[in-house]
């Protein structure tokens, strides 16, 4: 067997899927990827030998232009895998696609053991972020994932809490590491067609200012540097503030939670680099 192709300076292709498939088993543990909802996907700069894991090849249409990305590979989850089976059978849920040049086109690379017809529903959104991340920030690798948490999605329901503002005055006043852990907070979007053309763009947006956005009545979106089980890492802090203030409401609302000033302090002992406490 050859050796695995080192990306991202230290980590090789094989040990992306194992974090592809431990984000997949997090996310359903935390009841947030129910059958074949959610996505994952890796964007790399760095070249990747294909041929072992993925050796069929088949040029597709991208569901968005993404010219910057011309060049690069992006391993995606496919449509209705389910996010849990990706750990056991990596190859079957997962299909690797190298950009071409001009970004409307890509090869997809796929193994024997394919078990989807096209990569996730999702992925305009997710090669839309990776595009406009590249642009924005120059970034060389990012994961990104889609999930359906079930605190935060139903916290989304509640219509005060649907504001960016209050949305994280609701789930930062919980724990102290929360506001560590997500110094940006949680970008808020009223509740758009999933798949569409309008959430993509103001997911987009979202994403610049924020590490995670909500999509109101349906799920959230993560990114990350880092790793996909890294990106999972903060959705568990967000959904464990969305877990608590979901349980305040159900006592009464008779919890105070941290106070700004309290939090403020979190902040400065910490060099949180935040502007909201």
């Amino acid at each position: 067997m050859s050796t695995p192709t080192t990306v991202h300076g230290h980590t090789t292709v094989h040990e992306l899927l194992a974090s592809m498939g431990a984000a997949g088993r997090r996310l359903d543990q935390m009841g947030a990827c129910e059958a074949g909802a959610g996505n994952i996907s890796v964007c790399t700069a760095a070249p990747i030998a294909l041929d072992e894991l993925f050796p069929h090849t088949e040029t597709i249409d991208l569901p968005w232009t993404v010219p910057t990305l011309a060049g690069r590979t992006v391993l995606v989850t496919g449509s209705g895998c389910r996010l849990r089976d990706v750990a056991a059978s990596p190859t079957a849920n997962v299909a690797a696609v190298t950009v071409q040049p001009g970004g409307s086109t890509g090869t997809l690379h796929y193994a024997d053991d394919r078990a989807y017809a096209r990569p996730t529903s999702e992925f305009n959104s997710h090669l839309a972020v990776h595009a406009d991340q590249v642009a924005e920030r120059g970034v060389d690798f990012q994961a990104v994932i889609h999930a359906q948490p079930p605190y935060l999605v139903s916290l989304s329901h509640v219509p005060a809490l649907r504001s960016t503002a209050a949305f994280n005055k609701a789930i930062l006043r919980w724990e102290p590491e929360t506001i560590v852990q997500l110094p940006a907070g949680i970008g808020v979007l009223d509740f758009m067609v999933p798949g569409s053309r309008e959430l993509m763009e103001n997911n987009i947006a979202g994403l610049r200012a924020h590490q995670i956005v909500l999509w109101s009545k349906h799920g959230i979106m993560v990114r990350s540097d880092d790793s996909p089980l890294a990106a999972v890492d903060k959705v568990e802090y967000a959904e464990a503030g969305a877990m608590y203030e979901y349980r305040n409401l159900c006592m009464g609302g008779l919890g105070e939670g941290l106070q700004d000033e309290e939090l403020h302090r979190v902040v400065v002992d910490f060099a949180v680099p935040t502007e909201l406490f």
